[in-house]
């Protein structure tokens, strides 16, 4: 379902969503086995790495898990 709301591309959510994508690319992971491995929908992960998604807490620690890295380091990523 598409995020309708004014956070939609908001520039912090970009952020994330490019350092996540970033670092899955950079550990030769695709879109499709980091959503398996965190337990999310595929697409929901590309709304995610696009920013058109407000990623939860608790979503965003398990993309982290599955990434291999923490939270901090992807929002450092992120400059966040």
């Amino acid at each position: 379902m598409p995020n309708l709301s004014s956070n939609r591309q908001s520039p912090a959510l970009v952020s994330l969503g490019q350092a996540i994508r970033h670092v899955r690319q950079e550990k030769g992971i695709s879109q499709e086995k980091l959503a398996l491995l965190a337990d999310v929908d595929r697409s929901y992960l590309g709304r995610v790495e696009r920013g058109d998604n407000n990623v939860a807490i608790l979503t965003l620690v398990k993309l982290a898990d599955a990434l291999g890295v923490t939270v901090t380091e992807l929002m450092i990523e992120a400059k966040l």
